[in-house]
């Protein structure tokens, strides 16, 4: 078989949480790299808004919205997709939410708040997505995890839980579904600049505690999670599976400094 690289010609890409932060920018270079890409949230005017970029690449977008919470919600998502494409190529589970507040005072509805979207969405999804990835012998899953996977993060203590937890749900899964040719990989991002996070990244002591456990003195930008992704979805990593790669500047290697 020749080399493939990384393209992603010809390849059918589902995105959850896909028309903004990372999932937005993961779904614009997927099209780059000549995927179809069907990027799916709640919110119709973000999803048809995204549909439009990714044409403005020459690929092909269905606009289709979805809850990753309900089940009913994915399978209809799952259905429209293989009824215009005929089959899902790549999953890309990108959909999270976060509250920052001290876990003494956490109420349950925010800590099942989290839980529902970040783990059990990413659960459902990648089950149901899989049984499709099964019965084609074929399929690339990325997970969305985090560097609060294995480190703690001031007062998102439920975050960090639920994001340990897709971690370890990865390495489960690629364990196990690599018989059915689906490799499952997460990539754990450092402090990346989103519409989720903006506001609590900028107050002036996170920044710049933040920063000083960066080696690269930075956060990372959009454009910086696209590469990962796309070797991840790519056959250039068709030994890769049960693996989380972090790109976070550095941050979980820093020790002592200078």
């Amino acid at each position: 078989m020749a080399y493939q690289g990384l393209s992603l010609e010809g390849k059918k890409a589902l995105i959850f949480g896909g028309t903004s932060g990372l999932g937005k920018s993961i779904a614009m270079g997927f099209a780059e790299a000549g995927a179809d890409v069907v990027p799916v949230s709640r919110r119709a005017e973000e999803v048809a808004k995204t549909a439009a970029e990714i044409r403005a690449h020459g690929r092909r977008a269905l606009e289709l919205t979805g809850d990753v919470t309900q089940r009913g919600d994915i399978q209809r998502v799952i259905d429209g997709m293989r009824k215009e494409f005929g089959r899902i190529d790549i999953l890309v589970n990108s959909a999270g939410t976060t509250k920052r507040a001290p876990s003494l005072d956490y109420p349950d509805e925010e800590w099942n708040r989290v839980m529902n979207v970040n783990l059990n969405g990413t659960w459902y999804a990648c089950q149901m997505v899989g049984r499709v990835m099964r019965d084609q012998m074929y399929g690339r899953i990325i997970n969305i995890a985090s560097i609060g996977a294995f480190l703690s993060l001031h007062e998102v203590a439920p975050y960090c839980a639920s994001k340990g937890a897709v971690a370890m749900l990865t390495r489960s899964l690629g364990n196990e579904w690599m018989k059915y040719n689906i490799t499952v990989n997460a990539i754990a991002p450092g402090v990346f600049e989103t519409p989720l996070n903006r506001s609590v990244i900028h107050e002036p002591g996170r920044k710049a505690s933040i920063l000083s456990h960066t080696p690269m003195q930075r956060f990372g930008t959009l454009e910086e999670i696209k590469g990962v992704a796309i070797f991840l979805a790519s056959e250039s990593a068709s030994f890769v599976t049960a693996s989380v790669v972090s790109v976070d500047g550095g941050f979980m290697a820093m020790g002592i400094g200078p």
